[in-house]
């Protein structure tokens, strides 16, 4: 397999993955604002937080409110933080990888990039945000689910599988980050807000029928923080989408030594991480070092297996 191609099947998860959660982010915070009462500090900013380029926005957007996030997150086609872009590059990676993967595959992408286009055509969606937004949450399920289901599990399938669990990783760790030091406003009681922001958090996962399960009691942030980060059988917890990382790079892909050693690293640095005393102090920094080791962890995937010096050692 060519190295190009290697590397636009990575893509072409990554960008389904984030796709996905742009939708639920942006459906769950929608009923947060309507939820919590005015003056926790809550506003729309906090979504720009989350993607990562808040540099883009405040040069092309004048004001943080509702229209122009909303259009930011779902509808801007310049910047790969968005919905409408990350489905637009699925598309297009995965239109030129065809022969490795399923008809079915491609049919539906290109199915649910020209629905999601037909409905942001306004480039506002005031009416029918939340069905619009599940439509899409659904759509992209069920392509990752063709994909295990009807793909062989060989390199191929491999570099989906390394892409949409480090995007995975990626978002969940921006979650917890945003969702539990950014959300308060200075002197408001935090104790009586708390279990619904940590709701909204797990939802945002959808990971909060699966805490429900795993801990059996009302919501607590440690132990939420703990369950994201380290339950090994969540799929969108850290330590199982590093567990499914790691699985690519011993059993299926050549070459995995430096990446797979990076994988080792972030695992340990999880498995380490004690969820009173970083939610007491330090969590930011410590979210900010794994946003770094998976930056890291990115650019050793593709010095080792997307070279153009490597175009047939995949």
């Amino acid at each position: 397999m060519l190295s190009r191609v290697a590397e636009r099947l990575y893509w072409t998860a990554r960008y389904l993955e984030r796709a996905e959660n742009t939708a639920r982010l942006v459906k769950v915070y929608s009923y947060m604002m309507l939820d919590l009462p005015s003056g926790v500090g809550v506003n729309w900013r906090q979504l720009v937080d989350v993607s990562g380029a808040h540099e883009y926005f405040d040069r092309n957007y004048r004001t943080s409110g509702e229209r122009n996030v909303i259009k930011f997150m779902l509808c801007d086609t310049d910047t790969h933080s968005s919905l409408i872009s990350s489905l637009a590059m699925a598309r297009e990676n995965i239109r030129t990888t065809r022969d490795l993967v399923p008809s079915e595959g491609w049919e539906h992408v290109n199915e649910l990039y020209l629905f999601a286009r037909k409905k942001l055509a306004a480039k506002t969606l005031p009416k029918g945000r939340y069905e619009f937004l599940s439509e899409v949450v659904m759509r992209c399920q069920q392509i990752t689910g063709l994909l295990a289901g009807t793909m062989s599990h060989g390199p191929a399938y491999q570099f989906v599988r390394v892409g949409r669990n480090l995007e995975r990783a990626d978002m969940t760790t921006r979650m917890i980050d945003v969702g539990s030091t950014t959300l308060i406003a200075p002197g408001v009681e935090l104790e009586r807000l708390e279990n619904r922001l940590w709701t909204y958090v797990l939802r945002s996962l959808s990971a909060h029928q699966m805490y429900r399960q795993y801990v059996r009691r009302r919501i607590l942030p440690d132990q939420v923080l703990g369950f994201l980060l380290r339950d090994m059988l969540f799929p969108r917890a850290v330590a199982h989408t590093l567990g499914e990382i790691a699985s690519c790079f011993e059993k299926y892909l050549p070459h995995s030594e430096e990446p797979l050693r990076a994988v080792l690293r972030l695992q340990r640095l999880v498995a380490e991480a004690d969820a009173a005393t970083l939610r007491a102090a330090g969590l930011h920094d410590f979210i900010d070092r794994m946003q770094r080791e998976f930056g890291n962890l990115h650019q050793l995937i593709s010095s080792t297996w997307f070279s153009l010096e490597l175009e047939e050692a995949v």
